[in-house]
């Protein structure tokens, strides 16, 4: 190449150069203005993003506090909950022992826990490796595990076997937190070492993911962590307890940081390399990302509403799901005041994670289509936080609208059909554990497994509802029933009943 050609290579190469920088920095000023604006509307305490394309962090902010009291500001060392989107780390995990020889996707998951047991014989003797990422065994959800009680993993798992089959297996499409544990406990059967240790070896310390804790209760001890809110629509901002729950650690326990995730964002989108290391063979990161569910085309999302996707889908720890022609891999994280979502569009190489300190602070979707619209597509024509606010601020009004409904059919001037003493009394669950029932002035007090107590305060004949959940602030039904010989036998709570065993205290 002569000098004459060799500058303008150069100068050509250079004004590209300025170009994409100027477009980026554009880029970023619209979509900070945009998390700015729904942090406000929202009134999200607290917040970060990060977006990585072509391997390089473009875009890596913070906002508002940890803590509404102390207003101590969120930094890129601050530690959020990961929530769900732990599950793509859990299944990139197993994926390293693919590689390592020590298992498949296809094996039976009895053969490395023989004390795998699920309620239909069938499915426990076929249920694989790869079906503890799916969420399609056929068995319904018992989140109650883990919301209502605080035993051991083995102990959930156990339980778990009462849950019932709801429909076939690989039949259909149930969210299952508790397989998740599951593939957790064949981690620490199949490496030598607990599924935590694991993913902090193989995963964390490779990537420099130094403050990420995969026991989520060790924030405690390492301090720069966020304070959990729920937007009541009766009491307004209020702080939310906080409800770790290391027991189903591998389904959404894992806490981390924006520094830590723009790392993890990169290792993804350069299909599991990090630098010049391989973490996970090409072969075994594709898999992770094929789809294995079928969710039909409403999905599970109501921004389905604003993408209006072709297909969704569900890959190993990702839902799935077509965007402007593209296949989009994403997943949220929600968990007692504490909200994540990542996306992950390969093919345009690049990545965005969002994590909040608000309960369902569903802002976190319109930064993930706004980021990709920007970054990917150069496309600025959608107000994605408009879109977004106004779809769940309707959904907002519809659940004020039930519940004023549900308070005008209740039925009035009745009557429990006993004293509230003969509702006294300890109940079990095969699945759930133990409940006390005892009276609290004009009401009644419910403690199940000595873990979360409710106050219940009669609603009609004998059905009873309780005051808000410190975690979830929701107020539930309690039914309780008569036997023939018109004694209080049983309750109803989320679906499950509890028989009474015993008889109140004297």
């Amino acid at each position: 190449m002569d000098n004459r050609k060799t500058l303008l290579f150069f100068s050509f190469t250079l004004l590209l150069a300025i170009g994409m920088a100027a477009q980026q920095k554009s880029s970023n000023k619209k979509l900070d203005a945009m998390i700015v604006q729904g942090m406000k509307d929202w009134k999200v305490p607290g917040l970060a993003a990060i977006v990585v394309k072509d391997g390089e962090v473009i875009f890596q902010e913070t906002y508002g506090v940890k803590n509404l009291e102390t207003k101590e500001p969120v930094d890129e060392n601050t530690l959020f909950n990961m929530a769900s989107t732990t599950k793509a780390i859990v299944a990139i995990a197993m994926g390293m022992l693919v590689d390592d020889g020590k298992l498949k996707w296809d094996d039976k998951v009895v053969d490395h826990l023989p004390y795998f047991k699920l309620s239909t014989p069938y499915i426990t003797a076929d249920a694989r490796v790869k079906d503890l990422f799916t969420h399609n065994l056929g068995i319904g959800n018992a989140d109650a595990l883990w919301t209502i009680d605080s035993v051991s993993t083995g102990e959930t798992i156990r339980r778990f076997q009462f849950a019932k089959k709801t429909y076939p297996l690989r039949g259909g499409f149930t969210y299952q937190n508790i397989m998740y544990a599951v593939a957790g406990e064949v981690i620490a059967e199949v490496s030598g070492k607990p599924w935590n240790e694991f993913v902090k070896e193989r995963i964390f310390n490779p990537l420099g993911m130094t403050r990420t804790q995969a026991i989520a209760g060790h924030i405690f001890e390492v301090g720069n962590y966020v304070t959990p809110y729920s937007d009541d629509p009766e009491d307004g901002m209020v702080e939310v307890d906080y409800g770790f729950s290391d027991q189903i650690g591998p389904a959404g326990m894992i806490c981390s940081t924006a520094h830590d995730i723009s790392k993890y964002l990169t290792f993804l989108v350069n299909d599991g390399v990090y630098k010049t290391d391989t973490l996970v063979k090409p072969k075994t990161f594709k898999k992770l990302f094929e789809p294995h569910s079928f969710l039909g085309l409403t999905g599970t999302y109501p921004t389905n509403a604003l993408t209006k996707p072709n297909w969704n889908t569900y890959g190993l720890g990702w839902f799935q799901q077509d965007y402007k022609g593209h296949k989009l891999d994403f997943h949220t994280g929600s968990l007692f005041g504490l909200v994540a979502i990542a996306g992950v569009m390969h093919d345009k190489n690049m990545a965005v994670y969002v994590f909040a300190n608000l309960d369902h602070a569903e802002l976190r979707h319109a930064i993930m289509y706004k980021a990709i619209d920007l970054y990917a597509f150069d496309d600025n024509s959608r107000d994605w936080h408009l879109e977004v606010f106004k779809l769940y601020q309707g959904f907002k009004k519809e659940n004020l609208e039930k519940s004023k409904k549900k308070a005008a059919n209740r039925v009035k001037n009745t009557k429990t059909s006993l004293p509230l003493e003969a509702y006294q009394g300890r109940y079990t669950n095969e699945m759930l554990g133990s409940a006390k029932v005892s009276m609290q002035n004009d009401k009644l007090r419910i403690n199940f497994n000595e873990f979360i107590t409710y106050d219940a305060r009669h609603w009609h004949y004998d059905t009873f509802i309780t005051n808000k959940d410190p975690r979830f602030r929701e107020k539930l039904v309690v039914r309780f029933e008569l036997n023939n010989d018109g004694e209080i036998s049983q309750f109803d709570f989320m679906g499950e009943v509890f028989t009474k065993t015993e008889e109140a205290d004297d």
